[in-house]
């Protein structure tokens, strides 16, 4: 007898609809990896539908979606009107909800904090009022960050009064912690969502999304083991360490993964020449390339150091200047792909002008520059200050690309220091400092000096699982347990 598990998936992003940051690939990817891994009529499905909100620039390439239903949210005790439209991407369901709180926004996320809860919040509540509306009841309400969260908070409520809630369970997942949702508290109290009031959690943060949802969440994910452990401590908790150690039992950390199909170097049409392990000698001219488009000296035995990234202090950007100073005297280039925060495009703009023959600063958001540093360069640098999982560096081994990270959150459940041997895939570092920044250079470069072992390296990272497939076992695994749980 097959047992059909319902899950209902709420991301304010999700490729390829609309797509902002890490988010967006994410609800994009595990849904459809999940549906594909546990199908219909098997011992074990899973019935995952995704619902995102209906901005006006959204984009459809894979489906026409249809109207099929009104909702009402009440928003300071009137009701708001929403309408929900359907359509299937590659056989998964999608529900994607408009009103005019949505209709109004330019962005999927700005500046203003209470806009953005006015939008979220009344998309998350929607979600529920949809359900009612299909009489599809989910097993599992599986939301992701602080836009969302409102959903698992209002279905704590809701399951207390309303029949059609008491077997739905809640699952969040966090993937940054800090971003709580400060300055969409009034926007929370407008949709009539009270404060928490349980001790738990810090008095400061029982008005606040995601504190809130992480309050009422049945089980609460983080995107890697190792962020999961970071996320109860002082450093790295946002102020919830204690209150998330209360929690410690019902916290797992599960991998995100990467869409092998799209990020592949023997099919991928962004890059000049294709290669795979077995003719990755044919990869030097992807370097070739990327050095002549980018008026770069045309040297294969000269490393380059690429990244592609935001320009967030959070990236550790910052740290480069002078550990790359520090190496001057070592033969090396760096390209650098990204766009946010001015002060650091300056820094790393000014970089450029110190080094004018080696540095190239390319300061916007570039899709297949991003795939040609991907191919072409040597290194991948990632010197986050934290990173709760990370992509680029899934991506850069695929590519053959050997990262130099930070030993934190996923980078360090991802790469293996090349101390390890026949196990090693990339260089990692502890403190965020430009000295030991420039330490793991030095190391890189020595290393990439033996072809022989620089080869190694490269093969091994290549050969790295960080498919979609394990990431969804995981997590249709925790939904089956979840299920079980008794409320």
């Amino acid at each position: 007898m097959s047992q059909d598990l319902k899950v209902l998936y709420l991301a304010s992003e999700a490729t390829p609809f609309i797509k902002v940051g890490g988010l967006g690939d994410v609800a994009g990817s595990l849904p459809l990896a999940i549906r594909k891994e546990f199908p219909p009529d098997t011992l074990q499905s899973v019935d995952i539908r995704l619902a995102i909100p209906y901005y006006p620039f959204i984009k459809l390439p894979s489906c026409k979606p249809e109207y099929i239903a009104n909702i009402k949210v009440l928003y300071k005790h009137k009701p708001v009107l929403g309408q929900v439209y359907y359509c299937k991407h590659q056989n998964l369901p999608v529900y994607l909800i408009k009103s005019e709180l949505i209709e109004k926004s330019k962005s999927v996320y700005t500046s203003d904090n209470y806009q953005d809860g006015l939008k979220f919040t009344f998309f998350s509540l929607a979600c529920l009022e949809l359900i009612k509306t299909l009489k599809w009841q989910p097993d599992i309400i599986h939301a992701n960050d602080w836009h969302t969260a409102p959903a698992i908070y209002a279905l704590s409520q809701q399951r207390k009064v309303n029949p059609f809630f008491h077997r739905t369970k809640s699952l969040l997942t966090i993937h940054n912690l800090p971003y709580l949702g400060i300055g969409a508290e009034r926007a929370i109290l407008e949709f009539s969502l009270p404060p928490a009031s349980s001790p738990p959690l810090p008095q400061w943060a029982t008005r606040l999304p995601l504190p809130l949802g992480l309050f009422s969440a049945d089980k609460i994910t983080t995107v890697s083991p190792g962020y999961a452990q970071e996320i109860l401590t002082k450093e790295y908790g946002a102020g919830l360490d204690e209150f998330l150690i209360s929690r410690a039992e019902d916290i797992s950390g599960i991998l995100n993964g990467i869409d092998t199909n799209f990020w592949n170097p023997e099919t991928d049409q962004l890059i000049p020449t294709n290669y795979s392990i077995e003719n990755l000698a044919t990869r030097k001219a992807n370097k070739s390339h990327l050095q002549e488009s980018l008026q770069l000296k045309t040297e294969n035995k000269t490393a380059i150091f690429g990244m592609v990234t935001r320009m967030d202090a959070q990236k550790g950007i910052d740290l480069i200047p002078e550990a790359l100073h520090a190496i001057a005297d070592q033969p090396w280039q760096a390209v650098f792909l990204g766009n946010g925060d001015e002060n650091i495009e300056k820094e790393i703009q000014a970089l450029e002008k110190a080094y004018p023959s080696r540095v190239r600063a390319i300061i916007r958001y570039d899709e297949k520059m991003a795939h040609q540093i991907f191919a072409g360069a040597d290194m991948l640098l990632i010197p986050s200050r934290y990173e709760p999982c990370g992509l680029t560096q899934m991506i850069a081994m695929r590519y053959g690309n050997v990262p130099i990270a930070r030993k934190t959150g996923g980078l360090r459940d991802t790469i293996f220091d090349y101390a390890l041997g026949k196990k090693s895939t990339g260089f990692l570092f502890d403190d965020p400092k430009p000295e030991t920044l420039a330490n793991a250079l030095r190391r890189a470069l020595h290393v990439y000096s033996d072809k022989r072992r620089w080869r190694g390296l490269q093969v091994r990272g290549m050969k790295s699982d960080y498919s979609w497939e394990k990431s969804a076992t995981k997590y249709a695994n925790l939904y089956f347990e979840l299920s079980r749980k008794r409320l």
